[in-house]
C-alpha cells in the first residue's frame, strides 16, 4: 500500500473512532509513521483526505456493483437488468450488496463516522442525508418509475415504493453495526423482505434491489 492510501486508511480509522472534527493532521501523520510535512506532500489538508476517502468509497461500490452485473450510476442500465432477473436472483443480489456495505472496511468505518458527526457538523449531517437517504431513494425511485412504465410493477407512488423497499435495508444495516451477532438473522429477514415486496408490487415477479 502506498503512502497516500496509508494516510487515507489511518484517517478513516481515526475519523470513525473520534469523529472528523476531533482528528488533527498531526494525529493522522503519527498513525502512518510520518511527519506532518510529509503528509502535506500528498494532501493539502484534512478535507482533501476526506474527499479522497469519498472517492475511494465510490470506486469500491462501483466495483462491487459491476461484479453483480449492475452499473450503479446508470438508472436505464440497471432498470434493464432488474426487468429480466428472477426473484431468487434479486434476493441474492440484495443480500450480497447488504453484506458488502456491512463488511467493506471503508463503507463501514465511513458510515460510523458520519453517524457520529451528523449531530455535530451541519455539512456532515447534509452528507449523511445525501449518502444514506436522498440519493438511494432518488435512484431507486427513478428505477421503479421506469419499471412501472414498462408494465412490470403495479402503478403506485414510486417514491413511497422506494421508501418501502429501502428503509428496512438501512434499518437492518444499523442493527448489525451495533450488534454484529444479528447478521444471520438480518440476512434472513432481508431475503423475506425482498420476496414480500415482490409479491406486493410486482406483476411479473421482478423488482429492483438497488
Amino acid at each position: 500500500m502506498d503512502t497516500k492510501h496509508k494516510i487515507m486508511e489511518a484517517a478513516l480509522s481515526l475519523f470513525a473512532q473520534k469523529g472528523y472534527a476531533n482528528v488533527y493532521v498531526g494525529e493522522i501523520a503519527d498513525a502512518v509513521g510520518i511527519k506532518a510535512p510529509s503528509l502535506y506532500k500528498h494532501y493539502k489538508n484534512k478535507r482533501a483526505i476526506f474527499d479522497a476517502i469519498i472517492e475511494e468509497l465510490q470506486t469500491r461500490y462501483l466495483a462491487e456493483a459491476s461484479a453483480l452485473q449492475m452499473n450503479g450510476n446508470d438508472v436505464d442500465a440497471d432498470a434493464l437488468l432488474f426487468s429480466s432477473v428472477s426473484e431468487e436472483q434479486l434476493v441474492e443480489m440484495g443480500t450480497t450488496l447488504f453484506s458488502y456495505f456491512l463488511h467493506d472496511d471503508y463503507a463501514s468505518r465511513f458510515r460510523k463516522m458520519l453517524t457520529i458527526e451528523q449531530f455535530h457538523d451541519e455539512e456532515l449531517a447534509a452528507l449523511y442525508d445525501k449518502q444514506y437517504v436522498t440519493e438511494p431513494l432518488s435512484y431507486q425511485g427513478m428505477m421503479l418509475a421506469m419499471l412501472t412504465g414498462q408494465g412490470l410493477l403495479k402503478h403506485e407512488n414510486t417514491d413511497i415504493m422506494a421508501l418501502h423497499f429501502y428503509a428496512p435495508l438501512y434499518l437492518l444495516l444499523t442493527v448489525c453495526d451495533r450488534n454484529p451477532s444479528k447478521e444471520e438473522e438480518a440476512l434472513k429477514t432481508l431475503a423475506e423482505h425482498i420476496r414480500q415486496y415482490n409479491r406486493i408490487y410486482s406483476k411479473n415477479a421482478n423488482l429492483p434491489t438497488e
